[in-house]
């Protein structure tokens, strides 16, 4: 089963953790935020806000933040549930985080973990908040539980939460574990095993802490399925990730015994599991009914390829032209990442490009669409994938057009943090002014070379109220409001 595999190449992984990374073709993983290590990362997300912040997910119930913009600096430490969540098991833990798309705003984010309390596990999805007066430390005490589910089995539980190009929630959950889903699971839908779920977090109906989007396919029906349901007959989804150019839903769906899939999602679709295994019939094992199921967009099976897959991206960045548009995912237990092409996706048209030096547990993207894979031991790291061959992957990846983002935290008390990016060398001058126009601090008047940069503002001895900061560099101008609160 897939413990054993797992437990095995974890051995092999923490062998050959020191290992040279070396470049299969004219692709590299390049441990950008050196010498920080993680241990066992489970997911890599960029904040909502703008930030050049990516918070690195581990299962053992910490969150890190490390910055692209300054990325040899030292992790902080964002939340830490560690005293909550299973410390052993290897598909338990803390899974997800989420940031609300009105993260500048209302500061809610949002995580996906389980507890285990002998052998019951349960999953849930709760908010919290981020601390008024450190942008970078997590309210513990804030939790806001919105989801509860406990599992039958302490196996494929999925947990990758995520906001959608529509604002809503989405929430992974596999069919409740042990093998070949004995409940049947994945194909009840009065049930939310092996399902993937969207919610609407802005409004809460019905006695929850949510409502259901009237666009679900099961919004109102009177057969007892479960509202929550985008769509089912799902495995284990082991990440899933919007096309940022089309809105696609890709997904990698952990296969039982033989095969791997890759499937895009889709409103009410139901992707077979556990009739079908990939393109196959799996129970029965054959003459299985194939109707009303969607295949897979692909396919790899276990002999000798792999054997649980790690779903990524779609690549939409500028430093690595002959990889855009294909879609990066990876072998979980044999580091193997490929790329693979869309619409032809099959064998032909997906290249292996690199080979992880162990476990690849998740991809992340940041602000500028660069993709990082995951190494997944109890030192593991956040590794940037770079085009050696072009030589743009080699160099600092330089902003494409000049930009003043919205300070954070925002209101504030006293301190706030304001971050701009330049795509050249050049003359800049930021000011703060108060609400009548007087100015009240320079925080810059020099010229800085093109790059990202982040300004602290303290407003100690300033009156509480709305202040404008204002950027000039060159033709470029930009005004934003921030709020002292006291």
């Amino acid at each position: 089963m897939k413990n054993i595999i797992f437990n095995t190449v974890l051995l092999f992984s923490i062998l050959f953790i020191g290992k040279e990374l070396k470049a299969q073709g004219p692709y590299e993983l390049r441990n950008t935020f050196s010498p920080n290590t993680f241990p066992y990362i489970v997911d890599l997300v960029p904040c909502s806000d703008g930030s050049s912040r990516l918070f690195v997910v581990c299962q053992r119930g910490k969150v890190w933040i490390v910055n692209t913009s300054n990325p040899s600096a030292p992790a902080k430490l964002f939340l830490d549930i560690s005293d909550i969540v299973s410390q052993t098991e290897p598909e338990t833990g803390l899974l997800s985080i989420a940031f609300h798309p009105n993260y500048s705003g209302n500061k809610y984010f949002y995580v996906s973990y389980t507890t285990t309390t002998g052998i019951n596990v349960t999953s849930y999805i709760s908010r919290f908040n981020v601390s008024p007066v450190n942008p970078d430390s997590a309210l513990r005490s804030s939790e806001l539980n919105l989801v509860s589910l406990p599992q039958p089995f302490e196996n494929h539980n999925g947990g990758k939460i995520a906001f959608g190009p529509d604002n809503y929630l989405y929430i992974a959950f596999g069919d409740g574990g042990s093998g070949g889903d004995p409940g049947n699971r994945a194909q009840n839908r009065a049930v939310i095993y092996g399902k993937m779920l969207r919610i609407d977090i802005n409004s809460a109906t019905g006695g929850l802490q949510y409502s259901i989007p009237p666009t679900n396919p099961y919004f109102g029906n009177i057969s007892g399925y479960r509202e929550e349901i985008w769509c089912y007959g799902l495995r284990n989804p082991w990440k899933y990730s919007w096309d940022s150019q089309n809105g696609r839903l890709w997904c990698g769906d952990v296969g039982q015994d033989i095969y791997e899939e890759i499937d895009t999602l889709v409103n009410g679709g139901n992707y077979g599991w556990r009739v079908m295994e990939g393109f196959h019939c799996y129970n029965p094992a054959t003459g299985c009914d194939m109707s009303g199921k969607i295949l897979p967009l692909f396919e790899y099976d276990h002999n000798g390829t792999g054997y649980s897959i790690t779903g990524g991206f779609v690549y939409r960045g500028n430093y690595m032209p002959a990889l855009v548009g294909k879609y990066i995912f990876a072998d979980f237990s044999l580091g193997k990442i490929w790329a693979l092409s869309y619409p032809q996706a099959s064998a032909a048209d997906t290249i292996r490009i690199l080979t992880m030096p162990g476990l690849c547990s998740t991809f992340g993207t940041d602000l500028q669409k660069n993709i990082y894979a995951c190494l997944y031991s109890d030192s593991g790291k956040v590794l940037k994938i770079v085009d050696t061959q072009t030589g743009i992957g080699n160099i600092a990846q330089l902003p494409e057009k000049f930009n003043l983002k919205q300070n954070y935290p925002n209101p504030f008390n006293p301190a706030t943090k304001i971050n701009y990016e330049l795509p050249q060398r050049i003359l800049v001058n930021l000011i703060v002014y108060d609400v009548t126009g007087k100015e009240i601090s320079e925080l810059v008047n020099r010229e800085q070379n093109a790059g990202y940069y982040e300004i602290n503002f303290n407003s100690t001895g300033l009156p509480s109220g709305v202040y404008y900061y204002r950027i000039t560099a060159g033709e470029f101008t930009e005004t934003k409001k921030m709020v002292i609160l006291k």
